[in-house]
């Protein structure tokens, strides 16, 4: 996770870092040297805040394609001297996902550098998982002694070896090499490192030293308070095991430790309390003098766990606080935008509005109030939905709110939804492609390569064979 620099969302630059639809109409559109340039530097600068959870290779690469660009710049990051230094994965880990897709569309020139870059770089184990996706046998076998060097013939070289086959995304290349008559030592030396990992992994679950058998509430309360001490919280862990545990005579205990006790022990019988069925009277006065006289920790714990709560005293307590101008006002709005009803309408609009105005187009908190703004069919949401689609970063939050635009824009098919078929995410494509105005021209060619496209999405592809036939399609 990193806070990357991103360009006005009506530039170029700024729509392809975006990952927008209109990025590629407009990259199309430019003078081709233009859209290159703005394309290198946001492979080469990896926009997403988060990039385990936001798509743009696919994206790029399909761009890449449509300008027949060449990959000189990514060939100049990838093997820069700092790359021996900076072992960084986000330095390098969008460029290795755009060169997979562009050799999966038949680029032999960006096989041929993840080859070079699983053998020599830094990040080479990602660029051999997207070989091991891609890569013919021959190709993968001859990488086995490059790769193999890396790890010295020493008590730590096995160490690293093993918890790298571990590790690994993709067991092809390690499988293949195991299994190669040309190379015995090599295979002997991966399969010992292999059993010594499946040893590692089966140590590590006999060395456990969670909750056991047997354990009573007190213990799974000293057991959160423990994990705190070393600095990993093991509330939400406890929280289950004390489910487990606990029985009706425990509850005084649990209430009074809800009250009274440390602030990890607190924070588990709070999500304990919060879990029940039926929700405890007491549990959601507890988590309101935890949020209100607590420290930071068990405020944020109190306000997770008022989140999980179900039920209508839930909704009513959340009708209550959702007027609060903190932390526990704005996951009361949140609630009742995923479990409210219509009446509840206003709330969550004035909480979306309040929201985007204090803390701009790409707060967390807008995820869930933008889907309550679609869930309740909130009509006069949509121009606040409309902003947060054009200003956002985040392509995840953008597709949340094309999604919501769907069930509140009359406008959106023919509007936003088409540019939404080019879009970075597959879920956004998914949503477009089941509404897209078809009047457009431009819309049926974009269906259609869809269809035909084997990197596109299943879930995509089938949004799309319910607009068009597979005789139109072309499968």
């Amino acid at each position: 996770m990193f806070d990357p620099a991103i360009a006005p969302s009506g530039t170029l630059l700024g729509l392809l870092q975006r990952g927008r639809g209109d990025g590629t109409l407009h990259a199309l559109a430019a003078p081709r040297a233009e859209a290159l340039a703005a394309l290198d530097h946001c492979v080469l600068h990896d926009p997403r805040h988060d990039w385990q959870v936001e798509n743009r290779s696919l994206y790029y690469a399909r761009l890449y394609l449509d300008l027949d660009g060449a990959l000189d710049e990514i060939e100049a990051h990838l093997f820069a001297a700092c790359d021996a230094v900076d072992c960084d994965e986000n330095r390098t880990g969008l460029a290795l996902s755009v060169l997979g897709h562009l050799a999966s569309y038949g680029r032999y020139d960006a096989l041929l550098l993840l080859r070079r870059y699983a053998a020599t770089g830094a990040n080479w184990d990602w660029a051999l998982d997207e070989l091991a996706l891609r890569d013919e046998d021959a190709g993968l076998r001859a990488l086995a002694p490059a790769v193999l060097s890396r790890f010295p013939n020493s008590p730590q070289g096995e160490a690293e070896l093993a918890r790298a086959i571990r590790d690994a995304f993709e067991p092809r290349p390690w499988r293949l090499w195991s299994e190669d008559p040309l190379r015995p030592e090599l295979a002997a030396r991966i399969k010992t490192a292999q059993e010594r990992g499946s040893f590692d992994r089966w140590q590590r679950q006999m060395d456990s030293t969670g909750p056991r058998p047997g354990w009573s509430v007190s213990a799974v309360f000293q057991w959160a308070e423990e994990g705190l001490e070393r600095g990993d919280p093991l509330h939400v862990p406890a929280a289950r095991c004390l489910a487990a545990v606990a029985g009706p005579q425990d509850r005084g205990l649990i209430l009074q430790t809800a009250r009274q006790g440390g602030d990890a022990a607190r924070a588990t019988a709070l999500h304990y309390l919060s879990r029940a069925q039926p929700l405890d009277p007491a549990a959601l006065d507890l988590i309101e003098l935890a949020v209100d006289g607590g420290s930071a920790l068990l405020a944020e714990a109190a306000i997770a766990a008022f989140e999980r709560t179900c039920g209508e005293t839930a909704l009513q307590r959340a009708r209550r606080w959702a007027h609060r101008p903190d932390a526990l006002g704005a996951a009361a709005a949140g609630v009742l935008a995923s479990r409210g009803t219509r009446d509840d309408g206003p709330l969550v609009l004035g909480a979306l509005r309040e929201a985007l105005r204090a803390q701009g187009p790409d707060a967390m908190t807008l995820w869930t109030l933008v889907d309550g703004a679609g869930r309740l069919s909130l009509a006069c949401a949509a121009p606040v939905l409309r902003h947060i689609y054009r200003e956002t970063s985040s392509s995840q939050l953008r597709g949340r709110a094309a999604q919501a635009l769907a069930a509140t824009d009359p406008a959106f098919a023919a509007g936003f939804a088409v540019e939404c078929l080019w879009d970075c995410e597959e879920t956004t494509r998914e949503v477009a492609a089941r509404f897209a105005e078809t009047g457009d021209a431009r819309v049926v060619d974009r269906l259609r390569r869809l269809a035909a496209d084997p990197a596109e999405e299943a879930e995509v592809q089938d949004a799309v064979r319910t607009r068009i036939g597979p005789e139109s399609a072309g499968i």
